[in-house]
């Protein structure tokens, strides 16, 4: 599988993304710079990647300018086509902006920017809970009621934040996000977007691969496994 990993103007965790996915799940990845419009080396089994960080620094609103970049209306024609698109923090951010998913995402409900190790629960999940790190001020997940009842009954909420124990409650909701959403995608399960960011918990050296569980799981493990199974190659 291919990944094509997008910088942006401020961009901060492209070189991370890069790392995670070529050392760490021994993939192919070529980078892509936000005024590149050409994705015709990517078929629709490839992924593009939006990473996090303060593109355009986050003037107006997170992702507001990025998604006017030329590359986005390549990308959003891409999954269009049926390709797959990741979304982590600043790009999630950016995907809502887009339209790519539903939703926004909202100032931290303390108001504060956040940097820590948060569990995360897969939909339908009852082994371990994943330990991954968000880093975000702005990560609150806000919809109306229609669209959230929508996710929720399309089985588009992907993961919810989780106390230690893997237990969905307000205390292991770090930012407010309503449902205790962490990530989701679209209706048609090829663009995925998430706060957390796996590719910082994929090496050993760092302690933690509980987010290249999550990579494997969304698109290199050939049978596509769902959130329930990858949960269960966490307790191997």
């Amino acid at each position: 599988m291919k990944f094509g990993v997008v910088v942006f103007p401020g961009s901060n965790c492209d070189r991370d993304m890069q790392d995670a996915l070529q050392y760490d799940l021994g993939q192919e990845v070529i980078m892509l710079w936000h005024k590149d419009t050409d994705l015709s080396m990517f078929s629709s089994g490839d992924c593009i990647v939006l990473p996090g960080g303060f593109s355009y620094g986050d003037y107006l609103r997170c992702g507001a300018i990025a998604r006017f970049s030329p590359i986005m209306q390549s990308v959003i024609r891409f999954a269009g086509e049926g390709g797959k698109v990741l979304g982590v923090c600043n790009g999630f951010q950016i995907l809502c902006e887009s339209h790519l998913l539903p939703g926004a995402l909202l100032r931290n409900a303390n108001q504060q920017f956040i940097s820590k190790n948060v569990y995360l629960r897969g939909e339908g999940d009852q082994g371990k809970p994943l330990m991954v790190p968000i880093a975000h001020g702005e990560g609150r997940y806000y919809a109306d009621e229609k669209t959230l009842d929508e996710l929720e009954a399309n089985g588009q909420v992907i993961y919810r934040y989780a106390d230690a124990h893997g237990v969905v409650n307000e205390a292991g909701n770090p930012n407010g996000s309503l449902r205790n959403i962490a990530g989701i995608r679209n209706k048609e399960g090829n663009v995925f977007g998430m706060m957390p960011h796996p590719e910082r918990a994929c090496s050993e050296a760092l302690g933690n691969t509980d987010g290249k569980l999550i990579l494997h799981a969304l698109f290199i493990d050939k049978k596509q496994p769902s959130v329930r199974k990858q949960a269960r190659l966490v307790n191997i």
